[in-house]
């Protein structure tokens, strides 16, 4: 039986930067974690989470939220730093996946990359459940291996990536640390953007690919 796409939406609001309103809306979350089968297995770990996000202060939950995610490479929730690190492929996978999103009628914001996570779960909710679960397991192997890295940290937001884990068809498999290229040569191969700052991404192939080869390492 396919997920209850609101599940993914669920993981997706939790897995974001903290901000007021959802602290506010805990109380809804708790009832979707009591009632919703799909988030069973991994009730304990996510009734931890939603304990931590409603017993500290906001600017607690911010804090810690960008010490873990923003500044520990390990934890970055953009699917495709797990796989090509700064190497040029990462780029076209970047216009591939942006392609999917348009495919289904969908357009990001100008802020907004399409492998952030929270992006792709809310992407899952919106999409037909069989194609949900297929990119859901080709991405799976990425969320597995960011999981662990939180599991290993100590951070109670593990628990959400293990949960996304859960709801793959497909069993997940061992990464490798991704390549690091010298950004002069990124810069040099797609330019800089409209900041100045990092490389534009410039299509090639038309398959999404959630690790080089189409398979994990």
């Amino acid at each position: 039986m396919a997920a209850n796409p609101m599940v993914y939406k669920w993981l997706s609001a939790l897995m974001c930067y903290p901000e007021a309103d959802l602290i506010e809306a805990l109380p809804e979350f708790q009832t979707a974690l009591n009632e919703w089968p799909e988030l069973s297995a991994h009730k304990a770990g996510l009734q931890a989470l939603l304990d931590h996000l409603g017993s500290r202060s906001l600017r607690e939950l911010q804090e810690d939220y960008v010490l873990v995610f923003d500044r520990t490479r390990q934890h970055a929730l953009y699917i495709f730093e797990h796989v090509y690190g700064e190497d040029r492929d990462r780029g076209s996978a970047m216009v591939d996946l942006l392609e999917e999103y348009r495919r289904h009628g969908f357009e990001l914001g100008d802020e907004e990359l399409p492998d952030y996570l929270p992006a792709l779960l809310e992407f899952f909710a919106h999409i037909p459940a069989e194609e949900a679960e297929k990119l859901l397991g080709d991405a799976v192997h990425v969320i597995n291996h960011i999981g662990k890295n939180l599991t290993t940290y100590g951070s109670p937001y593990a628990a959400l990536l293990q949960a996304a884990v859960a709801l793959s068809p497909v069993a997940p498999q061992p990464l490798t640390e991704p390549p690091v290229r010298d950004m002069d040569e990124a810069m040099e191969t797609f330019g800089p953007d409209v900041q100045g700052l990092e490389p534009l991404l410039k299509p090639s192939v038309q398959t999404v690919q959630f690790y080089p080869n189409g398979r994990p390492a």
